[in-house]
């Protein structure tokens, strides 16, 4: 059989805030998908940089180990978390809130490495087939739902925030918790990892504010990869944004924030 490589990839990626600048990343080439969702950072984080810079470099070294095909996923990951560690070794990289990101990793011949909220989605013979991490959402359930109560913007809101993510940062990287790419490269050995099947096509990487779409309600999974893979994953994007600027407080659909950054890749495998 044939090597399979990705075809007609597209590529789409929004800010959710016209002050700072987008903490997702993304890359895509014929063998090798990679997307991070930066980590926001609501507390002190004991680094001089920011999780743009964090997620930035970290995708930079996945693109750089990920090029050897050879090379296990897992290793992939492990190995540019210790790089980027290296690169700003002034900083306390032992503080709960360093700087850190999802990841997702997904090779043409159909190998997979999730950590953290970023998805891996794809059309199988059976219907749509969605790999995600739950367990970043599995935590601070009682803050998270406290946070809920309230609408974007107030001070209720951004009071229940500060508990909720001391609640997460507690619970990461730590057995019973949820894992994501920080500075500790055993994170890696963490990852949902496996391997997808020829016949999965198209498939799309999305971080969290990309897969509202699905996460608000608005569609399911099949429609998302449809209109990510026919009308592309800029219009897919712009649905998102049309839903939550109908809501912009978050009365009907609660969440952190009136948007999140999006990205979306989207490609065939052939």
């Amino acid at each position: 059989m044939p090597e399979l490589t990705f075809e007609d990839i597209r590529m789409a990626t929004a800010a959710g805030s016209s002050d700072k600048p987008s903490e997702d990343w993304a890359h895509a080439s014929s063998g090798l998908l990679v997307t991070l969702d930066g980590a926001t950072a609501r507390t002190d984080t004991g680094c001089v940089h920011g999780v743009h810079w964090y997620a930035a470099r970290l995708g930079a070294a996945l693109v750089d180990f990920g090029a050897d095909s050879a090379m296990d996923l897992t290793e992939v990951l492990r190995r540019a978390i210790i790089r980027v560690a290296a690169e700003h070794p002034s900083c306390d990289l032992t503080h709960p809130g360093t700087p850190s990101a999802g990841v997702a990793l997904l090779r043409a011949d159909g190998r997979y490495l999730v950590l953290g909220d970023v998805t891996i989605a794809g059309t199988g013979g059976d219907g749509p087939i969605v790999l995600v991490d739950p367990r970043v959402e599995q935590t601070a359930r009682p803050e998270r739902d406290e946070v809920d109560r309230h609408l974007i913007g107030t001070p209720e809101k951004a009071a229940a925030l500060i508990p909720m993510k001391r609640a997460e940062l507690a619970a990461r990287n730590v057995a019973g918790g949820y894992w994501i790419a920080a500075a500790d490269p055993a994170a890696a050995e963490h990852a949902l990892t496996g391997r997808l099947d020829a016949d999965v096509s198209p498939v799309a990487v999305l971080t969290d504010g990309a897969a509202r779409a699905v996460t608000l309600g608005l569609m399911g999974w099949s429609h998302l990869l449809r209109i990510a893979s026919t009308d592309g994953p800029d219009e897919l994007i712009e649905i998102v944004r049309r839903a939550e600027a109908s809501d912009p407080l978050g009365a009907k659909w609660p969440r952190n924030k009136t948007s999140d950054d999006a990205t979306a890749v989207v490609a065939h495998r052939r």
